[in-house]
């Protein structure tokens, strides 16, 4: 329906338009002409000095400090709407540093397919991601792009120059920020042999674990552990983006730390939290100089699946599902840090999600292997699949299930959220 009333607006019943003819007296004066309409510069003209004088009154009842730093605080896809404002509004929604400080959230999962490699799921459902996940700047360059982890908008990948079957372990690493285009490649590990001259090298390494702090987004670092032969990470390769070089340091974990098949790596509050196979949570700060261990939640089923852990909110959850019982998902939040206290926020049958009620005479929702994979770092929404067809994501407040992808093509991937600082240095 238009708005208005009509295509030309609306027209008061009972009165009939004006028609320009003379009255019915021959000898009345003809009216007076109407004025000239004034000329289409005049009119152009008058309309900018209208707009100058409503951005003036803007500004005044608003100084620019105040305004830009109430525009640093709003979500970046209401700073692109707010640039439809005014010309000044344009300009100051357009400025790199007020973008950059803007609180971004999650807009989707960076995944790998068998077929392309690299690719992306888009969960805001309005119009085309916000970057490019192709990633044009590194597939220009290499034959092969994955993703592996994804912390603070920056990415992890592996790459390879030349993907084929017999040189698929030929790879290496880059960190790249998609927002604004820039990757650096990391450099091999090379470390000195405490007992020989000739430095070791530690190449393809399949385990590094990545982390750059919100604090200091420009700055990352990548952990390496090195296997000393007996299955033990006695020491850790740090490399840092502001140094540019790996640096060995003697890690403080306990004997026996094994971390789980693929851990991902969870950075709060300056610290990288990493789950291990049995039963504990491992940290270290990004200096690699404190180090610390503490338990997962108690209760917690005997089962084969190992628990994940993830943030949200500025806490750290952890997961786990149990399959003998019914698929059941329980979800824990660790509320109070300091007393290592965990506390039960969730339980759920996984498979009804997926619209499989669970018989105990019929094991057929036994075929599918549950799996939780993320939790939305700002809501209580957390991601699932089956791995086999189907994702779903799940509001642990209202209950509500919403399928993101039932085709089989996305089954896992890295939380993306956008940032819109440049990186200390990118590489070549």
């Amino acid at each position: 329906m238009r708005r208005g009333g009509g295509e030309h607006g609306c027209t008061a019943q009972g009165h009939p338009p004006a028609i320009g003819r003379r009255g019915c007296d021959e000898d009345a004066p003809l009216p007076h002409p109407p004025p000239p309409f004034p000329a289409t510069e005049v009119s152009l003209e008058m309309n900018k000095m209208q707009q100058h004088e409503k951005e003036q009154q803007l500004t005044a009842e608003l100084p620019e400090g105040p305004l830009v730093e109430i525009l640093s605080r709003v979500p970046y896809r209401s700073l692109c709407r707010f640039k439809c404002v005014s010309k000044l509004w344009l300009g100051l929604c357009s400025d790199h540093e007020i973008r950059k400080r803007c609180p971004q959230t999650m807009t989707g999962f960076f995944y790998n397919t068998r077929s392309c490699g690299l690719s992306f799921c888009n969960l805001s459902g309005r119009g085309p991601a916000m970057v490019d996940p192709s990633l044009p700047f590194l597939r220009g360059r290499y034959s092969r792009v994955e993703v592996e982890q994804c912390c603070g908008g920056l990415l992890l990948c592996k790459y390879w120059k030349s993907y084929k079957w017999r040189n698929r372990k030929k790879f290496g690493f880059a960190v790249c920020n998609p927002v604004t285009g820039q990757w650096n490649v990391l450099p091999t590990i090379v470390l000195p042999d405490p007992e020989d001259d000739a430095p070791v090298i530690y190449d393809y390494l399949e385990e590094y674990f990545f982390a750059s702090d919100a604090a200091n987004p420009s700055h990352f670092v990548v952990f390496a552990p090195l296997d000393n032969g007996f299955g033990d990470f006695t020491q850790v390769g740090i490399f840092s983006s502001e140094t540019q070089r790996w640096t060995p340091v003697e890690s403080e974990w306990v004997y026996e730390t094994f971390h789980a098949d693929k851990p991902k790596c969870v950075l709060l509050n300056g610290t990288i939290h990493l789950a291990t196979h049995h039963g504990t949570i491992v940290t270290v700060d990004l200096e690699g100089k404190v180090w610390g261990e503490f338990g997962m939640p108690d209760g917690m089923p005997d089962v084969d699946s190992y628990p994940s852990i993830g943030q949200s909110q500025g806490c750290l959850y952890a997961w786990q599902i149990d399959d003998d019982n019914g698929c059941k998902l329980y979800v824990w939040v660790l509320e109070d840090y300091s007393s290592g206290k965990w506390t039960l926020k969730h339980t759920v049958n996984v498979s009804e999600l997926f619209g499989r009620q669970v018989d105990e005479d019929d094991q057929s929702y036994m075929m599918f292997s549950y799996a939780m994979f993320a939790i939305h770092p700002d809501c209580n929404l957390i991601f699932l699949t089956d791995k086999e067809r189907m994702t779903v994501s799940y509001d642990m407040d209202t209950r509500k299930v919403y399928v993101i992808c039932n085709s089989g093509e996305f089954l896992d991937g890295a939380p993306y959220v956008p940032c819109f600082v440049e990186l200390s240095s990118d590489g070549c």
